[in-house]
């Protein structure tokens, strides 16, 4: 599943006009990347879920057969945060563990690394904290869990595997993943990895304009 759904504020107005995944970067949409890379890694069945302008990201991408994928889409009417749009696509998504991945990211990372099943409810891939972002999110001990508290943190890089059972006790509407999360840690159920290869939080246009000059290069 890829997330498409934000409104994607902190970009405007560049996504006045634009939905965040197809802004352009090395002249390529942003959505594209994780589309190729998630083809070539083997996952060929896509769910895209949208909210603002999704009609233009369903009109730009079609059934995904340009890239050898099969997409389904999940729309939204309002944005349901990533919890709740994962929850609302999961009948889409099947009975078995899926890998989702955040459309503003920009990486790198060789998906084919999550053609495995988590040990618990959730694989989480972390990176080092951006600039932006120096708090972190999360810790990971030298045992592969994942936990909420302590230090040094890392930064939840937007892609992680889940299994369904993740959202056993959710409600239809919108609401966050952290807290599930935080509760699956609390168990013991959620691993994780580190990533330092290439990884970047499309967040703000002047991070677009820099990933854009790397990628030109």
């Amino acid at each position: 599943m890829i997330l498409a759904a934000g409104r994607g504020e902190r970009m405007r107005p560049l996504t006045d006009q634009t939905p965040k995944p197809l802004l352009l970067a090395g002249g390529k949409p942003l959505i594209a990347y994780h589309l190729e890379a998630l083809v070539a890694a083997g996952f060929t069945d896509i769910v895209i879920n949208h909210a603002h302008l999704g009609e233009k990201i369903e009109a730009a991408l079609g059934d995904g057969a340009r890239y050898g994928a099969r997409i389904t889409y999940s729309p939204e009417e309002t944005a349901l945060e990533t919890g709740g749009g994962i929850y609302r696509a999961l009948p889409l998504l099947g009975p078995g563990p899926f890998v989702v991945v955040n459309g503003d990211v920009w990486t790198d990372y060789p998906y084919d690394r999550l053609r495995r099943s988590p040990a618990g409810l959730a694989h989480l891939v972390l990176v080092r904290n951006p600039v932006q972002h120096p708090q972190g999110d999360f810790v990971l001990g030298t045992d592969g869990l994942v936990i909420a508290d302590g230090e040094p943190r890392l930064t939840y890089a937007g892609i992680g595997i889940y299994r369904p059972e993740l959202f056993l006790d959710c409600a239809p509407g919108r609401f966050p993943l952290a807290p599930l999360l935080r509760l699956a840690m609390a168990h013991g159920r959620v691993t994780g990895e580190l990533w330092t290869g290439g990884w970047v939080d499309v967040g703000a246009p002047e991070r677009l304009a820099e990933l854009d000059r790397q990628l030109s290069r």
